[in-house]
């Protein structure tokens, strides 16, 4: 907990957790746990209908869902899903090249002083890896 200046208590996030859309759970929880190392944390329903998976304390909800329309332009302009932080963007382009993770950009220095790759999830989420320089 922490206080401002008033002796307010102040309540602070502690973690956010995306929860991606999907038509092919099975296969998002096969790629996020065997090529990007996730763990699996949990799937409620039989067959599943939502499921959770983590790294490093940090958590992705899935859930199914019907198929969006098609946005072709979504790419054009390198539109990220999401952007984690990562300590070592070298040792996790190494650990995802050597479980043959498709990159979707190669790791490389920024202009905002970040050292960072991108991949393409199964379902076409662009997810960017970067460490601070």
């Amino acid at each position: 907990m922490r206080f401002n200046n008033c002796n307010r208590l102040i309540f602070m996030i502690r973690q956010i957790a995306p929860q991606f859309f999907t038509t092919d759970l099975p296969g998002n929880l096969s790629y996020y746990t065997n090529q990007l190392g996730f763990e699996l944390l949990g799937t409620w329903h039989d067959p599943p209908v939502y499921a959770v998976v983590a790294r490093d304390g940090h958590a992705i909800h899935f859930r199914s869902a019907e198929p969006p329309m098609p946005n072709p332009e979504k790419y054009r302009e390198e539109f990220l899903d999401a952007y984690l932080f990562i300590e070592d963007a070298d040792a996790l382009y190494s650990e995802y090249a050597a479980r043959g993770v498709e990159f979707f950009r190669g790791l490389a220095n920024m202009p905002w002083n970040s050292r960072e790759f991108v991949v393409k999830d199964c379902d076409g989420r662009l997810l960017a890896f970067g460490a601070n320089l």
